[in-house]
């Protein structure tokens, strides 16, 4: 009757063992592995014992008994402190299990020496073994250890309930069920029931609950469920290697976006071959560059179709056994829809600024054209010979031509179109000169010369006011020059501040001489024009007392250019 009460306890612990191995997980912890594989150790040992016909036998069973006594209080309480997230030292792992190792080798000893038990004598009743003894002092030892252990786990789930706020309530609570159960079976429950030991019965009871606390267990370890998730939507690829990049293994989605890894035996030497350079380059970019990880691989489509291409976002991490780096992990993530809606969003940018551009030549055509028709309006009031506006631009131009292809000068480009686009404008303040002056037909008088010389110190000033609101003050700033300083003189005697040397701007220099080039070559009301050579003769004259003798070479080299375009007017 017994061995059959026993046996049937045994079937209940391997059916529950059997339902954990299907439960089983790579993420379970170690001790739970352990509780159901001795359980069932455990309560066969009971039905050995239980059905034995002889000392030997009733001995062999009970060795088998405590096989599972004097472990299970190793894992469960270990355990314990690993769901209650207590961090323990190998060292300590390693004495406690010294210390059960040695209690069971005593164990051992039974029916050889007294350590554990004594004066034994066995007896058959109803068909049941049954075997007397007393205890050694050992035993003793077996059940001080036992408190300990009990204690210890008591202590770290109460802990935990108190001051670990991560660790989940509905884990500590079911956790002080199998450990209730088993310590009230072994220290009460002890064959209360004619003479059956109830503690095998609260090991399969308590194996119930460790089945449940299994299956809620790992839905609280956020990195193995996440990493699990990942893995079973089938929507990342996942390679690795060690060190010396020999292949360690890859998934499916891996093996579908790179055929050649299918074809790559594990442990193989990684890189080597033309189809495995590609991520052979992502690896070896990730040791000269640790912190710039991420790449974009791109599976064009085989029939051409850009639209179809796949785009997968490439990340290389170290990949790590525990807190060790053992070697690379490459993880490959479908990024299309974020990669095209990103080359979506380039195109519109680059089409917006297209199209900025385009409207902001238009506006600044536009806002040319309306500063050189209000200087031809100006041009239009004088009473010298038309077309001065457009010759001396043109001068201009061709003068920082030559000073650009000399280099003498620190000049920048964008200098020199400011110049040339501000040459138009240097007569413009003659829009603030009387009529009876500007149309003179004849040489000034000096009250009306002084009238007349106004029109710098006003044309800078008109400038400002146009240009007071534009983004280009650089422009803005070398108009208002050309404009206000284009009648000083280098030897201090010009107008309107009398400027001397380079106290005048290079803008304002380099217009001076366009302006009087072409005052001398053209014909005015006041006097008919001058052939070419006396008109150099005039500017060399004048280099070093007009004009700035350091642009002396540029204007020789202009002079060429100047001449031609002039006989072509």
């Amino acid at each position: 009757m017994l061995s059959v009460v026993y046996l049937s306890i045994f079937a209940v612990s391997l059916i529950f063992s059997v339902i954990y191995l299907y439960m089983w997980h790579k993420h379970f912890d170690v001790n739970f592995t352990m509780i159901f594989t001795l359980v069932p150790v455990a309560c066969l040992g009971y039905a050995l014992q239980g059905g034995a016909k002889c000392l030997e036998g009733a001995v062999y069973g009970t060795q088998i008994v405590y096989l599972g006594g004097c472990f299970l209080q190793f894992f469960i309480l270990f355990s314990i402190l690993n769901l209650c997230r207590i961090n323990v030292s190998k060292w300590i792992r390693v004495v406690a299990f010294s210390v059960c190792a040695c209690i069971y080798a005593s164990v051992l000893t039974i029916g050889h020496l007294d350590v554990f038990y004594r004066n034994m004598r066995f007896r058959v009743i109803g068909g049941s073994g049954i075997l007397y003894h007393e205890y050694g002092f050992m035993h003793t030892v077996f059940y001080a250890v036992i408190c300990l252990a009990f204690l210890i786990g008591l202590i770290a789930i109460a802990y935990s309930l108190l001051r670990k706020k991560q660790v989940p309530r509905t884990i500590i609570y079911l956790l002080t069920m199998p450990y209730g159960i088993c310590m009230l079976g072994f220290f009460v429950g002890r064959r209360m029931i004619q003479g059956i030991d109830l503690v095998p019965l609260c090991y399969v009871l308590a194996q119930a609950v460790y089945l449940l606390i299994a299956y809620r267990v790992n839905l609280y370890d956020i990195s193995d469920t996440v990493i699990d998730s990942m893995v079973q939507e089938q929507t990342i690829g996942y390679i690795s290697f060690d060190f010396r990049h020999r292949y360690l293994g890859s998934n499916e989605v891996a093996q579908q976006l790179f055929p050649e890894l299918k074809d790559t035996a594990v442990d193989e030497m990684f890189g080597y071959k033309p189809s495995q350079r590609q991520i052979r380059h992502y690896m070896d970019h990730f040791d000269r560059t640790p912190e710039h990880n991420t790449y974009v691989y791109t599976l064009h489509d085989p029939e051409g179709y850009a639209e179809r291409d796949r785009f997968y976002a490439v990340q290389v991490n170290y990949l790590y056994d525990g807190i060790r780096k053992r070697g690379y992990i490459v993880t490959l993530t479908d990024d299309t829809a974020k990669q095209k809606y990103i080359r979506l969003l380039d195109d519109y940018n680059e089409d917006l600024q297209k199209k900025v551009a385009e409207k902001t030549e238009h506006i600044v055509e536009m806002h040319d054209h309306l500063i050189m028709s209000l200087a031809m309006m100006v041009e239009s009031r004088d009473n010298s010979t038309g077309g001065h506006i457009k010759r001396t631009s043109e001068g201009v131009r061709i003068l920082i031509d030559e000073i650009l292809a000399e280099e003498a000068l620190s000049l920048t480009d964008e200098f020199c179109r400011d110049v040339v686009k501000a040459a138009p404008m240097h007569d413009l303040g003659k829009i603030a000169v009387d009529d009876a002056v500007l149309r003179k037909p004849g040489r000034f008088t000096d009250e009306e010369y002084a009238r007349m010389k106004v029109h710098a110190a006003e044309g800078a000033r008109v400038i400002h006011e146009i240009l007071l609101d534009t983004d280009d003050h650089s422009f803005q700033k070398v108009a208002e020059n050309v404009a206000h300083y284009h009648h000083e003189r280098w030897d201090g005697s010009g107008y309107p501040e009398g400027l001397k040397g380079e106290q005048i701007p290079i803008e304002a220099r380099i217009m001076a001489i366009a302006d009087v080039y072409d005052a001398l070559v053209s014909k005015r009301v006041y006097k008919e024009a001058f052939d070419f050579e006396k008109a150099n003769t005039i500017i060399m004259e004048g280099m070093g007392t007009q004009f700035d003798p350091k642009l002396t070479s540029a204007y020789e080299k202009a002079r060429p250019r100047l001449e031609e375009y002039y006989r072509g007017l």
